[in-house]
């Protein structure tokens, strides 16, 4: 079983804590079904498979500011220092990772109501994956963090989906069984998790830090199941 893959870009480090707590959530509910596993019997211990779970991030744009009039250039070129800038960001995914991944969590900041460049451009690259049918069947789930209330979250979350329906994909959202969904005053939507970074907060508040704990949750437990079922079918089909 590959990787459980959180993918992420981050500028200034609010995506970049989502993608933690996501991983978080992800490897206690991995814990929790192992733990179960072993004290259900040897049969089912012996069979289960527990996944890595990994987290890497999204490679930024080096476009010189002076070669376009678009009003994104300067902000892209920006970009090209953020390894410099941000020393803990996390190793820049390949694509090999995500073509051996049996899960994905993807996460962009908010520009302009959509995703921004350079996960727009990694996803542009993935054409050798989208013609072997790689991703095809493995579930995924998007995050977002914008810096104000009403920047553009959910048509960033939607647009994120885009692509990875295109490469067959099985969405996971979040039901409104997660109490913080009702009363969150700050991110957190049925289309994925998210933070609003008001006057520059990266601190997660306590809704969303639970949403992602939880989305981590449910993507590691569909990641699982339907690994185990495939590989059941396989197995019984040889």
């Amino acid at each position: 079983m590959g990787p459980i893959l959180i993918l992420y870009y981050s500028r200034h480090g609010s995506t970049k804590r989502l993608a933690d707590a996501i991983a978080h959530g992800a490897m206690a509910e991995l814990s929790s079904m192992e733990a179960n596993a072993i004290s259900a019997s040897p049969a089912t211990a012996a069979s289960f498979v527990r996944p890595e779970v990994i987290v890497r991030s999204v490679a930024s744009l080096n476009i010189n500011s002076n070669s376009s009039s678009d009003q994104g250039s300067g902000e892209e070129n920006a970009d090209a220092s953020l390894k410099e800038a941000n020393p803990n960001a996390a190793p820049t995914v390949t694509l090999q990772e995500l073509e051996q991944c049996s899960a994905l969590a993807l996460g962009s900041p908010t520009r302009f109501g959509n995703m921004a460049a350079p996960v727009k451009h990694f996803l542009d690259s993935t054409s050798s994956q989208w013609l072997k049918g790689s991703l095809i069947n493995k579930p995924a789930c998007v995050f977002t963090s914008s810096s104000s209330m009403h920047g553009g979250q959910e048509s960033t979350l939607l647009s994120m989906m885009i692509p990875l329906f295109h490469h067959g994909m099985v969405m996971c959202g979040l039901p409104y069984s997660e109490p913080a969904l009702h009363h969150t005053r700050s991110g957190g939507s049925p289309y994925g998790v998210s933070h609003v970074a008001l006057d520059n907060a990266v601190t997660l508040t306590e809704d969303e830090k639970s949403l992602c704990i939880a989305q981590g949750k449910r993507l590691a437990n569909l990641a699982s199941a339907l690994w185990h079922a495939n590989n059941q079918e396989t197995t019984h089909g040889a």
